[in-house]
């Protein structure tokens, strides 16, 4: 099953670095999110990936090709520009790379995506989120259900931390939680090849127009985590995923 990835967005909220990258490839840990997303899904076996491309695009592209060389140590031949590598390792990931234009909207990335993947069902999701999401129990669950559509319905992070406050004493300051009500759309998709009937065009908003539709005819399923999910919007996002990933602490890294 392929993986589907939104990578083509202009991240205008992330101005600061995207003027310069597109959003996925602000980089955490020393590596672009979207690197971090693709491990989550390698690690559960899932390594055929398919990104849709737009705001320039052209970075992402420059990545790939030259990750082969940037993961490892290598010897050129000025003479011949015969390259030998050495030593290290790569992923043994396929990453079909396509250019979905700069303008589409993410109704009709998805759409131009399924084309590509053809009459199968396949994953998706956005290039700037990450989650411990366990995907084989997300697809147990989709098959389950029967219906052209599954997301991952989560709990964001609160924006601020908390206080416990009793008799007017503050008794204990708490991090950042998950907020205890509410749930939300955190992408990791599940998709049948049939959704794309609900994506007139390029313009078409895949979240405010067609999932809107699907879920009137009753064709969305929620798989419901409670666990660790975050987007990066901002610069407070990129800060807070970078102490997680310093510290130690990152809970998406379930790769080894």
């Amino acid at each position: 099953m392929k993986v589907a990835i939104l990578a083509g967005g202009l991240g205008t909220r992330l101005s600061e670095e995207t003027v310069i990258k597109p959003k996925p490839m602000v980089e955490i840990g020393g590596k672009p999110m979207l690197w971090h997303i693709m491990n989550i899904y390698a690690s559960y076996g899932y390594k055929d990936f398919v990104l849709a491309l737009g705001y320039k695009g052209e970075i992402i592209k420059d990545y790939f090709l030259n990750y082969h060389y940037h993961a490892r140590s290598l010897t050129v031949k000025l003479n011949t520009g015969e390259i030998t590598l050495h030593g290290g390792n790569s992923e043994d990931w396929t990453v079909h790379l396509l250019d979905t234009g700069a303008e589409t909207q993410t109704g009709g990335r998805i759409k131009r995506l399924a084309s590509f993947i053809g009459n199968e069902p396949f994953m998706l999701t956005y290039g700037d989120g990450v989650s411990n999401v366990n995907i084989p129990q997300l697809l147990e669950f989709h098959n389950s259900q029967h219906k052209l559509t599954t997301l991952t319905a989560v709990r964001p992070t609160a924006r601020f931390g908390q206080m416990v406050v009793e008799n007017g004493k503050v008794l204990e300051f708490k991090e950042k939680p998950q907020i205890g009500e509410g749930w939300i759309n955190g992408g990791f998709f599940v998709m049948q090849p049939e959704i794309v009937d609900y994506i007139p065009g390029d313009h078409t908003s895949w979240e405010f127009e067609s999932l809107e539709k699907l879920a009137a005819e009753g064709q969305v399923a929620a798989f419901e985590h409670d666990s660790f999910w975050q987007c990066m919007d901002t610069l407070r996002d990129v800060s807070s995923l970078e102490k997680l990933w310093q510290e130690g602490n990152a809970p998406w890294k379930i790769w080894s």
